[in-house]
Parts: C-alpha cells; sequence; structure tokens
C-alpha cells in the first residue's frame, strides 16, 4: 500500500494520477475535505480508500502492509498567520509520520520548499549541512524548514526523502486562490481582459517583469517523487526545480504565445507590504538529484507552458 497525503491537493492529486499511470491501485488517499472545489480533483484517480488527515495516525498503526508514505499535505499558504497552526499541521504532523516511517521501516518522502532559503542569500544548494545558515522570510517556509532541521538532527536523512518544490504550475491548481501560480492566473487575466499584469520592479539591476523565478511543471515533478519512490536507497533533501530562473515576461510571453496571442503587459506597482522581502531571483541548484542517477530531462518553461495552456486550461480541462 501506498499512502498520499494531500492528495485532494495540487501536486498530491497530480502524484495519484501519475501513480495510476504506472498501474498503481493499492493508493490510500489522506486530506481535509471542507469548502472547497479540492474534491474533484480526487474524481478519476483509482485508489482503494479515503481517510481523513487526523485519522492517519491511527490508521498507520493498524496497517502492516504499507510500503510508503507521500506526504504532501500542508498548508502551503505562504501568507498564513496563525503561526500555532502552521506549527502543528505543517511540522509536528510532519514529525510524527516521519517517527512512525523511520521505525516501521517505511519509505517517507515529504514536501519541505523552497521558502527555506528566504532572499536566497546563501544560495540555492541542497545542501543538509548549511540547513541552520537559512532564514526564511515566512512563517510558512519556517514551518518546513524547523522539520528539516529536525530530521537532519534525528539522523532521519539517511533515510527519507525531503522535496523543496519551487514554482510549481499545473493541472489541478484551479481551486488554490491567491497561491495559484502565475501561469493559471496569467491564463485567466488574458481571458478577462486580453492583457496580463505584472509587478514593476523596485531593484536597480531588474527590469519590470525581470524578476526571476524558478517555475517547474507539475509533470516533472510527480516524475521525480516517482523516482524516489522506486529508489529507496536515495536519501536527503532535494530541490526540486527546472534549474534555470526565468522571467515573468518570459512566462507571460510563453502563456501568450501558447494561445497564440500577440503579449499585452501592464505593468503594475508592487504593494509596499512586500516590498522589502520580495524574492527577485530563486534558483534550484539541482547537482545533487542528478547525482543519484537521476536522468529525466525537465520540461523547458515554454514546453511547460504550452502542455497546460493547450491541453488542459484552452480545452476546460482542469484536472491532471
Amino acid at each position: 500500500m501506498i499512502i498520499v497525503t494531500g492528495a485532494a491537493g495540487f501536486i498530491g492529486s497530480a502524484v495519484v494520477a501519475h501513480l495510476n499511470k504506472q498501474g498503481e491501485r493499492d493508493i490510500t488517499v489522506v486530506d481535509v475535505l471542507r469548502n472547497n472545489d479540492k474534491w474533484k480533483n480526487l474524481r478519476g484517480l483509482d485508489f482503494d480508500d479515503y481517510i481523513d488527515r487526523d485519522r492517519l495516525p491511527d490508521f498507520l498503526h493498524n496497517r502492516k502492509n504499507v510500503r510508503a508514505v507521500i506526504h504532501m499535505g500542508a498548508c502551503s499558504a505562504t501568507t498564513e498567520q496563525d503561526a500555532a497552526y502552521l506549527m502543528e499541521n505543517n511540522y509536528r504532523y510532519t514529525l510524527n509520520l516521519a517517527r512512525h516511517c523511520t521505525e516501521h521501516n517505511i519509505r517517507f518522502i515529504y514536501a519541505s520548499s523552497a521558502a527555506t532559503y528566504g532572499m536566497g542569500e546563501h544560495g540555492y544548494e541542497d545542501d543538509e549541512s548549511q540547513l541552520q545558515l537559512l532564514k526564511p522570510l515566512n512563517m510558512y517556509g519556517y514551518s518546513k524548514q524547523l522539520f528539516d532541521l529536525k530530521a537532519r538532527r534525528e539522523g532521519w536523512c539517511n533515510r527519507i526523502a525531503g522535496l523543496k518544490f519551487f514554482n510549481v504550475y499545473g493541472p489541478n491548481e484551479y481551486f488554490k486562490g491567491d497561491m495559484a501560480s502565475v501561469v493559471f492566473k496569467a491564463f485567466n487575466q488574458i481571458n478577462e481582459s486580453g492583457r496580463v499584469k505584472l509587478f514593476k520592479s523596485h531593484h536597480p539591476d531588474f527590469a519590470d517583469g525581470g524578476q526571476l523565478r524558478d517555475f517547474i511543471y507539475v509533470k516533472d515533478v510527480v516524475h521525480v517523487i516517482h523516482y524516489l519512490l522506486e529508489h529507496p536507497q536515495v536519501h536527503g533533501i532535494y530541490n526540486v526545480g527546472s534549474g534555470k530562473a526565468r522571467s515573468f515576461k518570459d512566462l507571460a510571453q510563453a502563456v501568450f504565445n501558447a494561445m497564440n496571442l500577440e503579449a499585452r503587459i501592464e505593468y503594475i506597482d508592487m504593494p509596499e507590504s512586500i516590498r522589502d522581502r520580495y524574492q527577485y531571483f530563486t534558483e534550484a541548484r539541482m547537482e545533487k538529484l542528478k547525482s543519484t542517477g537521476y536522468e529525466k530531462p525537465f520540461h523547458s518553461l515554454e514546453e511547460g507552458v504550452e502542455d497546460y495552456v493547450r491541453k488542459y486550461l484552452m480545452q476546460g480541462f482542469e484536472h491532471f
């Protein structure tokens, strides 16, 4: 049995869909379904059972046939202000799952975050010996970093696999609201107004729309997760990005191109409340993952956006 937490969410549902394509059916999905539409991500997926997040610990203790736990469930809102909630939901819950898995020899793969890198003043090297140097900019990033540090302290990095996701985009993210990718937002802005709004730069080294991010297609993410599932000897904390920083202007242009439209970009002022903690550059160092033998190439920004826009968004298909 494979357990996938956050299975109705963006990445979690994509993981289950990918596992189904690989012939996996003995899957238990875990999530918290409330007053949003993410339950729709479960439609079309083939799994054995659904468990509410709070019932998972008891469920685990009564099962002897669990092969792996793929833990994608967490509060992913970088704007969440409730520190106690983040510590309980993102740190403590992950800690309890990891402890159970390490004690029972169950493969544990979990979502960390590139938000742990903060402003990137120490670079974007996924070096576990440097974890303590990182200074996340928000409580979400800190809740993720705290578990990374705990995993290292407990010696679990020699047994489990953590993934620092960069800017993921793709099908199944429609319910995320403000946390949806810029690709998704740009597509909808173009449909509504014919143009895309991007932030002006407030940094002398970057032009308007020239702020750089590492954007990665969700289809590449699930291939990495499946690789780690099939190679339990690979352990540690790894970046998951394309390895190539691209500008928001490049992204907007890619969306217009995928829609066969001429680019129309409007630059707007960045809110003052975020100017002093705005990241102008992120780029995953991917050498560590590749050194384990991972060889599958990642989509370029243009390839990923074209696939997402033409095969899903323009067809009215929201799901993986």
